[in-house]
């Protein structure tokens, strides 16, 4: 309980950070963590993990921008970022049954891909600023409004951090097995 309670409290923390250090907006753990939860972790509790640090930095994150921007930071989003996420658990287990290097890396850059459409296409299709056609959804997914960093510059940090963390948490959880003397992707010999 205390790693999942360390895992909240770290993900949520850097996610706020965050919101004043402009370069790491969107440079997260909690994508990674969530998709390495599923593919990890037997104990589906944890899985949890990720989407209470979601729900306790959205809460922060949602004061911040409703009192600095003019377009909020509404409920409808914190709970398509949500789903998101659920489907990021389901690419993980579906991950966890034929785990290899090649389906990690995979996974996660699904998971990546599909936020970044996802919340690019509810912004789109919720804020009046963009053109609802064609031009308008390019907008939302590259450039954005241009009073803040492109829409790309956000998908860059996102998919960095993802990468990221997702690395460093199947490296230690795999160096964790191979130390138990467990099968691990580490000590797993090349098949033909």
């Amino acid at each position: 309980m205390s790693f999942a309670l360390s895992l909240i409290v770290l993900a949520a923390t850097w996610r706020v950070v965050g919101v004043h250090a402009p370069a790491l907006s969107n440079f997260a753990p909690l994508m990674a963590l969530t998709f390495c939860g599923a593919v990890y972790f037997r104990d589906r509790r944890m899985w949890l993990v990720p989407f209470v640090a979601l729900t306790v930095s959205d809460l922060y994150i949602d004061h911040h921008y409703a009192t600095t921007s003019p377009y909020g930071w509404p409920l409808a989003d914190m709970v398509i970022r949500a789903l998101c996420f659920v489907a990021a658990l389901g690419i993980g287990a579906a991950v966890a049954q034929r785990k290899n290097w090649i389906s990690l890396f995979g996974g996660v850059l699904g998971s990546s891909v599909l936020f970044y459409l996802v919340t690019n296409t509810a912004s789109w299709l919720s804020d009046p600023a963009y053109a609802h056609n064609l031009a308008g959804w390019w907008q939302a997914l590259t450039i954005g409004h241009p009073e803040f960093p492109s829409t790309l510059s956000f998908y860059r940090n996102t998919l960095a951090s993802d990468l990221l963390f997702t690395g460093l948490f199947v490296t230690v959880m795999e160096f964790a097995a191979a130390r138990r003397g467990e099968e691990s992707l580490l000590t797993r010999r090349a098949t033909a």
